[in-house]
């Protein structure tokens, strides 16, 4: 049997380990992104390492949890994510442009890499055929400044999905469906991987809703091949942006 979308893309950033369930590896990351509200410590974990520029691909930091602005606390918090990320290299993205893990999805997610986040439901980028895994702030912190992001390698959970979605009936129930089978923790140290004829009649935003909420299984992500549907979003996507 082929190696697997999320196989193929372990194997292309190993870096340390070897690949068999349960064993410590490494992995290279080319994105990052964190959102305000887990932004602030990361980004001061990462100046207290002392390199002057990110080291990744693309790293980006959004604004688009704490937007009440009752006091100076929230305004502070914002106003020092645009300046380190003015210092170091990293794409910010103001307060009203979006929550983050649906602008990467739409702006900056490319199939095949890899990527981490400090929020919880990075996994929706894996509707665009990354491995995109949420992580803790400093974990992001020392991916920006090019250390490898170490984790258990999980298992792969294929999940084959066949038919078509009926009228009134969306990709959330799709996901909902799974939670209902696999419970909170039937996902913790797996990756979902999806596959079957059934794939080539979603979108990648119907993609994104069913990786977003792969979380709430606790699997470590989820993910969609790569296709003709995949190809067709990031031309039309091209289009929009330039024309």
């Amino acid at each position: 049997m082929g190696k697997s979308v999320a196989e193929k893309i372990f194997e292309k950033h190993l870096v340390d380990g070897k690949m068999d369930p349960g064993e410590e590896i490494g992995l290279k990351i080319d994105h990052t992104l964190t959102q305000d509200a887990t932004g602030t410590m990361a980004y001061l974990e990462f100046e207290a390492i002392g390199i002057p520029q990110v080291k990744t691909q693309l790293s980006l930091s959004f604004v688009d949890h704490s937007m009440l602005q009752n006091d100076f606390r929230n305004a502070d918090d914002h106003r020092y994510l645009q300046s380190v990320a003015a210092k170091y290299g990293i794409v910010f993205s103001r307060p009203g442009n979006g929550i983050c893990h649906q602008l990467y999805l739409e702006r900056f997610a490319q199939p095949g890499l890899t990527l981490i986040g400090s929020d919880s439901h990075t996994p929706t980028a894996g509707g665009m055929g990354m491995i995109a895994i949420g992580a803790g702030g400093l974990d992001v912190a020392a991916a920006m400044a090019g250390e490898s992001f170490y984790l258990e390698m999980p298992k792969i959970y294929g999940i084959h999905l066949t038919g078509k979605l009926p009228p009134f009936v969306s990709a959330k129930d799709v996901i909902l469906e799974v939670l209902r089978k696999l419970t909170v923790k039937g996902g913790v140290n797996n990756i979902l991987e999806y596959s079957g004829p059934s794939v080539k009649t979603l979108s990648v935003p119907e993609r994104g809703t069913i990786t977003n909420m792969g979380t709430e299984t606790g699997a470590t992500t989820s993910i969609f091949p790569s296709d003709k549907i995949t190809k067709q979003f990031l031309l039309a996507k091209d289009e929009k942006t330039n024309g």
